[in-house]
């Protein structure tokens, strides 16, 4: 086991980047900070580039997981290298660091799955995936300019969803024709003339679910090339749903 002391140690501050985008595109690495994401990542057998914690920490993670402290990858640090790492307020002082990556080759032949169209808060974002993981889903593609799968409030708001069921990044655009050219329907949100109620659609083995950005909604182009257009039936006041609301009505109809 290795011990860290100082705040200003070149390892400490490589890993503090990690908060921040860039610097996980950099590493190509991201952090998971708590007990729940640690007993998450070690059950979905995760390899760990680093596991980080106080010494009561590691203690609790050894009789509890069994956590092998003699490992290499294991280090001591102590309150002011926990709170310098923190991305929440009350710490738990364990902190686990993971490689980044998805598959070479997007394959969405089968399943059920949810493309986020731009979405921009990561609680939304986190939200939808954990009630994707809840349905049976099979995963979930973020378009390019959603929020960063990695940030940290993203990774806390999925509660672990992220290690039970395919995440991926990629255009969108090229998503919805490999699942129309699987002959996959694919579903839009979108409120205009053109779509029908939610009601109207069965739930099937296979489908395509796509939930537009909180403020603009689907883009165009997406919602033209989406097999149907849909939307959930508002009968109160309010002008529209969030957006991991709507999200979870429809997974859940679908599911």
């Amino acid at each position: 086991m290795q011990q860290l002391s100082s705040v200003n140690n070149p390892l400490v501050k490589r890993l503090s980047k990690l908060v921040e985008k860039k610097g996980r595109e950099v590493a190509g690495l991201y952090l998971i900070e708590g007990f729940h994401l640690f007993e998450e990542a070690l059950k979905s057998h995760r390899k760990p580039v680093y596991i980080l914690g106080t010494e009561p920490a590691l203690q609790q993670a050894e009789t509890d997981y069994q956590l092998d402290l003699a490992a290499d990858n294991i280090i001591l640090i102590n309150k002011a290298i926990a709170h310098h790492l923190a991305a929440t307020k009350t710490s738990q002082e364990i902190f686990m660091v993971l490689k980044m990556g998805q598959p070479k080759q997007l394959n969405f032949n089968y399943g059920k799955w949810v493309l986020l169209d731009q979405l921009a808060d990561p609680g939304n974002v986190g939200t939808i995936i954990r009630t994707a993981d809840a349905a049976g889903f099979n995963g979930v593609v973020l378009a390019q300019g959603s929020v960063d799968l990695y940030n940290p409030k993203v990774q806390r708001a999925m509660q672990g969803s992220q290690f039970h069921l395919e995440l991926l990044s990629a255009d969108l655009m090229d998503v919805v024709t490999q699942f129309k050219q699987a002959d996959i329907p694919v579903y839009a949100s979108v409120l205009d003339e053109s779509a029908q109620s939610l009601a109207n659609f069965e739930p099937v083995a296979e489908l395509a679910l796509v939930i537009g950005n909180e403020a603009h909604g689907i883009r165009p182009e997406v919602a033209t090339a989406a097999t149907a257009k849909l939307y959930i039936p508002i009968h109160g006041q309010a002008e529209s749903l969030n957006a991991a609301v709507a999200a979870g009505i429809m997974i859940y109809h679908f599911a």
